[in-house]
């Protein structure tokens, strides 16, 4: 067996699967002692389901033995968000209000990477209900950054971002409405991508019509996020709005000549305030673009009123979706999350009315932008990865930050434009800590976005340092 099975890609992971060169119970035996070995330290699979992935695994071999047609992840072991619900696997949403809760259905997301071959080895950590980019709860304490155990990894997919880091599983899914497969992936020196809202449909949800909210991959390279997008995406009739075009369109090779695109660089999209470590990390990433054959210039969207939107938006479905759990259960919610129900269950219609007529302006603005770049390359988190003890980010160069959500505008801004961005690793701080780059593409480009992230990864090669855990 290759030694370190555990860090070799996803792809090629399958690739030698589907060659029988190696047994999907081999790769499943290597990522449990993998598992055993690191998951102590650093807190990132909560639920573990060892024999049940080793029975699937038999189960997997035996079909490939019979001559069968393997899935496209097939034998792949993958970890799910503690968000999304798992048939038989406990699935807690990181509350301790459903501390024991075990669904009796699968997500749509987890029920696409089974059909694809994929294997459940566990769930991963998440802050409670997805709140905030740290990712701790009272039910399974915090997730620590591998890259400094006194470190926070981000969130709200924190615990997925911390496993792929680590070798932990090639692929995991997680979902992101504020930056939550963004800022871990960031933080973790691996890949997450928040796709168009419907590219990768989601089921179940209590607002399906509002497009805020996105399941998505991660992995450690661009070509295994691409991989596991092909899996997961496709129209569904339980999520009204998914795209219609199939996960085919994303597995050709992601090679292609980037000479001549246009890229808008803007590291603070505008105006917001940056840490000088994140900053310099960030403007140094430009001449790779433009060594790339790019052409580069300063340009941002103009986002005035993404603020409002986001807040009054995701406080408006805080109240719709959460309000019953703050009357029957509020002495179990954290502060954070009681403050985002109440300050929706504030809201008027006239406000909820004014933030999607804004929406719906901040869309034609950046479409207008956007016909003249092909790529907006921006920061995804706006400082590096803080104390694991400190909740949540206060002060940024000296500017005062007045709730949990408010240090992670450099993706929330994003989410309301509706267009896909990656999150892909941009190098380190002086004292070893990931710092990210988020390159943001055209409507439903998600495929140029992959393009374009590609040659960077292959420019760049940050991605391929591990953390010494």
């Amino acid at each position: 067996m290759t030694p370190n099975i555990y860090y070799e890609s996803a792809a090629e992971l399958a690739r030698r699967i589907r060659n029988r060169e190696l047994s999907v119970v081999e790769v499943v035996e290597a990522h449990l002692r993998r598992i055993e070995a690191v998951n102590p330290a650093v807190n990132a699979i909560v639920t573990l389901t060892a024999e049940r992935a080793l029975a699937a695994a038999q189960v997997a071999d035996a079909t490939l033995a019979q001559g069968q047609q393997p899935g496209l992840l097939c034998g792949l072991p993958v970890a799910h968000k503690d968000l999304v619900e798992t048939k038989g696997i406990r699935t807690t949403y990181g509350s301790p209000i459903f501390a024991d809760h075990v669904p009796d259905f699968d997500a749509l997301i987890v029920e696409r990477l089974r059909a694809a071959g994929a294997i459940t080895i566990g769930k991963t950590n998440t802050p409670e209900f997805g709140a905030g980019s740290q990712t701790f709860n009272a039910v399974f304490g915090a997730t620590r950054n591998p890259y400094d155990l006194n470190k926070t990894c981000g969130g709200s997919s924190g615990g997925a971002a911390v496993a792929l880091a680590c070798g932990m599983v090639p692929l995991a899914d997680g979902s992101d409405l504020g930056g939550s497969l963004r800022n871990p992936a960031g933080y973790c020196n691996v890949v997450g991508f928040r796709t168009s809202p419907g590219r990768v449909p989601t089921w179940p949800s209590a607002t399906p019509f509002l497009p805020f909210a996105v399941d998505g991959p991660m992995a450690r390279s661009v070509e295994d996020v691409a991989l596991m997008l092909a899996a997961i995406v496709g129209p569904d009739v339980r999520a009204p709005l998914s795209i219609s075009e199939p996960g085919s369109i994303f597995l050709p090779p992601l090679d292609r000549d980037l000479r001549g695109l246009r890229i808008a660089w803007s590291a603070d999209l505008g105006e917001l305030p940056l840490d000088p470590q994140v900053r310099a990390i960030v403007d140094a990433r430009r001449a790779d673009f433009e060594a790339m054959g790019c052409i580069v210039e300063e340009a941002s969207p103009d986002l005035r009123d993404a603020d409002e939107v986001f807040t009054v938006m995701r406080a408006f479905s805080y109240a719709l979706t959460k309000s019953e759990l703050l009357a029957q259960h509020g002495d179990k919610l954290k502060d954070t999350v009681i403050w985002n129900i109440e300050a929706g269950q504030r809201l008027s219609g006239p406000q909820v009315g004014r933030a999607m007529r804004l929406h719906g302006e901040l869309y034609q603005r950046v479409r207008a932008f956007m016909e003249r770049y092909d790529a907006l390359v921006t920061a995804v988190s706006q400082v590096p990865p803080f104390a694991i003890e400190q909740p949540y980010v206060t002060e940024i160069a000296g500017v005062a930050m007045h709730n949990y959500i408010e240090w992670m505008r450099s993706c929330y801004y994003i989410t309301v434009t509706g267009l896909p961005a990656i999150a892909v690793p941009a190098g380190f701080t002086a004292s070893g800590l990931p710092v990210g780059l988020q390159i943001v593409g055209r409507y439903r480009a998600e495929r140029a976005v992959l393009e374009l992230a590609y040659g960077y990864e292959q420019a760049t090669g940050f991605g391929r340092r591990r953390p010494h855990v």
